[in-house]
């Protein structure tokens, strides 16, 4: 069946599904796995160290694939500069570059004229629209569900997608909730035009940074084991309940501020329990998704499964529509 949209259209890709940034997990063997399976695999930029380090990441997936890929910048979480990131995204042509969190312009300014696609993620209309104003190529929509960093707002998935694909003329991409090909089919239902995955590609095989204990908590979840943190500080954000992550909102139930916070969330935080599986010590991001996630596959069994099941669908509504035409 022909897959093709808009948006992997311009992408350049085979499927419109697209892996999202996750960030200190999303390197060249992640990236060049979901390529090589026929979507967009995309490198985490500002988990980098250096401009040396892009680089090099960018140079290992191209080693691994000949496919499109993008460089992820998470311009709004990590509070340092990142025009000297992006300016070796540019150098190197990497075909697509995403951005969440924070103000896109500079980086809109950056890659004027270079040719490179631009997708934002988003958490509002308004967002959206504004977005689409600056010159995106696409915008990718997350609802409530998703994993990491989310909008202020609480609007799911099913109700936020369609109120963008009404107030922009580019394409949409559905993010939060998904992960298979009921996801994919619902997605197009509501009139995006492709899927961004994150919590679902930390359990695959390639995701090789992912400790195990940290995909195995994956899997054996469910859609009620994930919390909100961060809302006191107006950064709202869906991780992993453990421990951890019930003193994190104890502190901010009592108001505690970000100085008291910080060393509960930080990046080093993260990185105790992602990379270390440390439980007690830390915290990992997920969506409610999660409670869909039952094993850990190589990227290209979880692409086979997901356009099979959503093969599976298209011919049984073919099937429907022609019965109740007769």
């Amino acid at each position: 069946m022909d897959w093709q949209t808009r948006v992997s259209k311009a992408l350049g890709i085979q499927y419109p599904i697209i892996q999202g940034g996750l960030a200190y997990l999303a390197y060249s063997d992640l990236a060049a796995a979901v390529s090589n399976a026929g979507g967009l695999g995309q490198i985490t930029a500002m988990s980098l160290s250096s401009p040396k380090e892009l680089r090099d990441e960018i140079r290992k997936v191209r080693e691994k694939t000949d496919k499109p890929f993008g460089v992820n910048f998470a311009i709004g979480q990590h509070g340092r500069p990142f025009a000297h990131m992006l300016e070796v995204a540019i150098e190197e042509k990497v075909e697509v570059v995403s951005m969440t969190g924070g103000n896109p312009t500079p980086i809109f300014e950056q890659l004027e004229g270079t040719g490179i696609k631009k997708l934002v993620l988003v958490a509002a209309r308004r967002q959206a629209e504004k977005a689409e104003e600056l010159g995106a190529d696409a915008v990718m929509v997350v609802g409530q569900e998703g994993g990491g960093h989310l909008g202020r707002d609480d609007i799911g998935t099913m109700v936020l997608v369609p109120q963008v694909v009404d107030a922009v003329s580019i394409p949409v991409i559905a993010s939060g909730g998904i992960g298979d090909g009921r996801g994919l089919m619902a997605a197009l239902a509501l009139g995006a035009e492709g899927i961004e995955m994150g919590t679902r590609f930390i359990a695959v095989e390639e995701c090789v940074h992912a400790h195990e204990a940290y995909q195995k908590r994956l899997v054996e979840a469910n859609e009620h084991d994930t919390v909100v943190i961060k809302r006191s500080l107006g950064t709202p954000a869906r991780a992993i309940s453990n421990e951890w992550t019930s003193q994190i909102l104890e502190m901010e139930r009592n108001k505690q501020g970000f100085e008291a916070l910080k060393e509960h969330i930080n990046g080093q935080a993260n990185k105790r329990y992602i990379y270390e599986g440390k439980d007690n010590e830390g915290f990992g991001w997920a969506g409610q998704v999660l409670g869909r996630i039952k094993d850990v596959p190589t990227t290209a069994e979880l692409f086979k499964r997901i356009i099979s099941e959503a093969e599976q669908i298209r011919t049984e509504w073919s099937g429907n529509v022609t019965k109740q035409s007769l």
